[in-house]
């Protein structure tokens, strides 16, 4: 561990938004103890460091904790030297929080409400808005990204890690559902990115297998896991 800092990270394995602060840290190099939470019996220690909303993602450095995960990938990105993951440029910076923001607000929500559906029809309904909200991602990509590897240019940046720490869920949800959240017909330039993301070393070291997706959504509907 660099110098003097003491790093923990709270979180849960299937957490996106744990994975994304784990793939900021991985891109600083930073090292860090991990600690894995039961959000069924949450630790003293979890109760402690996030008393408003008792949920990972914490960040505990040198005994004082940051909360939620785009603050933490903010502040990993401003406390350490290394990869930078924010854009330098003020506009660009504010560009890539909108679309984080979007993401997290409206992006995930609704496909996590298809996930967790217990009817056909709840589930297509969330579906419907799942694509709607995934579609304008493929023109803020095609508007502000065109022509670069990733949205952070040619190398991984802030909303590569937010919108990449959910691949893995897309794919489980791929494989369990027959559903494709992103695909080379309707969202071509983010199929492409995808392809680019998963090829990434961070993506490689830090990203949970899909199959334990598929485990979990086999368990919360009761059936079996093929």
């Amino acid at each position: 561990m660099a110098g003097k800092d003491d790093l923990k990270l709270l979180g849960v394995l299937l957490s996106p938004f744990a994975v994304r602060v784990s793939m900021a840290l991985s891109l600083k190099g930073v090292s860090y103890e991990y600690v894995e939470e039961d959000l069924s019996n949450k630790s003293e220690l979890l109760l402690k460091t996030n008393p408003v909303h008792k949920k990972v993602p914490v960040l505990i450095h040198n005994g004082k904790p940051i909360s939620e995960s785009l603050i933490i990938v903010q502040y990993v990105d401003e406390q350490f030297v290394g990869h930078s993951i924010l854009p330098a440029d003020p506009y660009e910076r504010s560009i890539a929080r909108f679309w984080a923001a979007y993401f997290d607000d409206k992006v995930f929500p609704e496909f996590y409400g298809m996930v967790k559906a217990k009817t056909v029809d709840e589930r297509e309904k969330k579906m419907t808005e799942t694509f709607a909200a995934i579609g304008q991602l493929e023109e803020a990509f095609a508007k502000f990204y065109e022509g670069k590897a990733f949205f952070g240019g040619d190398s991984i940046g802030y909303l590569d890690i937010v919108f990449g720490s959910c691949l893995f869920w897309f794919e489980g949800v791929r494989r369990v559902y027959e559903v494709e959240i992103i695909s080379s017909t309707k969202t071509p330039l983010l199929a492409a990115w995808a392809q680019r993301f998963g090829e990434t070393e961070v993506a490689k070291k830090v990203m949970p297998d899909a199959d334990k997706v598929v485990e979990y959504l086999h368990n919360l509907h009761g059936t079996a896991t093929k």
